[in-house]
């Protein structure tokens, strides 16, 4: 089967420009939940170690040479000779374990680990990560995880099939790692606060400073807060300011929030994510599929009764079209609720739908930014 998609988009002549069209969604957020604080990030660690008591699941040592190593070199540190021993047992799995250290975490506490296989293990369920420190990009260690595994995925395996759902080489240990040494913070120490855009927008970094600054008018008096550029909004410390307070003060005040208008567009999985403030310019779309279904029948014809011939193919061929759609609709979306309207009016499906707003795009009626990933 053979299939062709014809898609005509033409600018309509029907309006010279559009006017001027206010947000239709004016969203309002904690500055807590659009910024982060500079001086509060997390840091990535990493670590290798073993996955310990799994069912025939885990590496083999022929092809895994590592997980031996690895495995002798942990008992002798224990304490137990392993020379002149060779274990075929697949019950140990080599693992790279991977977590993020929040900021601000003190000696004691507990976070998560996620442990993804190294080796040709099969299945991680059921085992326990043995002892593994967690290093930081500067070699030091963080951290020390230990526990058992959580994976979600599941496979069985039979003579002539395999059943797999999920992803069973991976899996977590909720709060296996217990923090060993605390990051150097100097926040007490700083003279101002850098709040940074998780979306960086200049609209948005400017209505943080002038609400920070609103706040600091009434408590201490004048302005304590600029906009440096889309995404970074500092803050100074007014001398009779304890930095804490400051910080929990500001980080719930209420922002109005703005974003760019964006279509982001996944071919793959056929997701169409549409901004509330993304606006089409008015445009005449045609959208139609040619199919074309091409078979193959082939005959057989046999010779007759003692004439001495042989076996024929003869080929036969059947071919169908059909043509669907082709409606002309014309799209004007001074608004999201029309410009989806006017999409589902034309009758196609998700693929489709992408493709036109490609074709909007090309053709300048789409006042907004196309995204594909």
């Amino acid at each position: 089967m053979k299939i062709v998609s014809r898609i005509f988009i033409a600018l309509a002549a029907l309006s010279m420009c559009m006017a001027h069209v206010t947000p239709a969604f004016a969203l309002t957020s904690r500055i807590k939940d659009i910024a982060s604080l500079q001086a509060g990030r997390d840091n990535q660690l990493i670590g290798y170690g073993l996955v310990v008591g799994l069912q025939g699941t885990g590496d083999g040592f022929r092809a895994s040479p590592f997980t031996e190593q690895s495995m002798r070199a942990m008992l002798q540190n224990l304490g137990i000779s392993t020379q002149g021993g060779e274990s075929n047992a697949k019950n140990t799995a080599a693992v790279m374990v991977t977590a993020n250290l929040p900021p601000f975490a003190s000696p004691g506490s507990r976070i998560d680990v996620s442990v993804s296989s190294l080796g040709d293990a099969t299945s991680l369920r059921g085992g326990t990560l043995v002892m593994t420190s967690l290093s930081g990009a500067d070699g030091q260690i963080y951290a020390v995880a230990q526990g058992s595994v959580v994976v979600s995925g599941f496979q069985a395996q039979g003579q002539a099939a395999t059943l797999t759902e999920g992803v069973t080489t991976a899996g977590r240990v909720p709060g296996g790692a217990i923090i060993e040494r605390e990051l150097p913070s100097h926040f007490k120490d700083s003279v101002n606060l850098v709040l940074q855009l998780r979306n960086p927008d200049f609209s948005t970094a400017v209505r943080i400073a002038d609400v920070v600054n609103g706040y600091a008018a009434a408590r201490f008096g004048g302005p304590v807060a600029e906009a440096r550029d889309a995404q970074e909004v500092v803050v100074q410390k007014p001398r009779v300011a304890d930095l804490t307070r400051l910080m929990a003060d500001i980080e719930n005040l209420v922002v109005e929030t703005d974003t760019p208008a964006k279509v982001v567009v996944n071919e793959r999985t056929g997701t169409i994510v549409i901004g509330a403030d993304v606006r089409v310019s008015p445009v005449a779309v045609s959208y139609g599929t040619l199919t074309v279904q091409v078979t193959e029948l082939p005959q057989i014809i046999q010779p007759e009764p003692f004439s001495r011939g042989v076996t024929a193919v003869q080929p036969q061929t059947d071919i169908a079209a059909q043509q669907n759609g082709g409606r002309v609709a014309i799209l004007d979306g001074p608004n999201l609720r029309t410009l989806v309207a006017g999409l589902n009016n034309i009758g196609v499906k998700p693929d489709g739908i992408i493709a036109i707003l490609q074709g909007i795009k090309s053709a300048g009626a789409l006042q907004a930014e196309l995204v594909l990933q």
